[in-house]
């Protein structure tokens, strides 16, 4: 699974936004959370393969945390895209649901519309 993947559940992203802070055991992250630490091992899993997560273990206890160098890919992508210009096309279709969404308004309110239904 890639960085992506990763992000796509909001499980994930939780765990994530609670590792960014300090490095965490399973027991802490399941925590007042409605899913068991089984599952919470399996998404820790999941991040670990993805490269979101790496790992210390200190005795019989593992300590996860967020390796933000894995999170390079995803802001790329969002800062390409927040620097994409914007198409005309784009613009079109935006000024054309607002025309549409202006007009049925004035229809729901017009007088003749409420003759019709009454």
């Amino acid at each position: 699974m890639d960085i992506f993947g990763a992000l796509a559940d909001p499980t994930r992203r939780e765990l994530l936004a609670e590792l960014a802070g300090e490095p965490r055991r399973v027991v802490d992250l399941a925590a007042g959370r409605p899913i068991t630490r089984p599952a919470v091992s399996k998404h820790l899993r999941l991040l670990l393969d993805a490269g979101a997560v790496t790992v210390r273990e200190e005795g019989r206890e593992r300590y996860y945390a967020l390796d933000r160098t894995s999170l390079a890919p995803v802001a790329s992508y969002v800062a390409a895209l927040a620097t994409r210009p914007i198409g005309a096309q784009a613009l079109d279709a935006l000024e054309t649901e607002v025309r549409r969404t202006g007009r049925d308004r004035r229809t729901a309110t017009s007088p003749a519309s409420t003759e019709e239904t009454a």
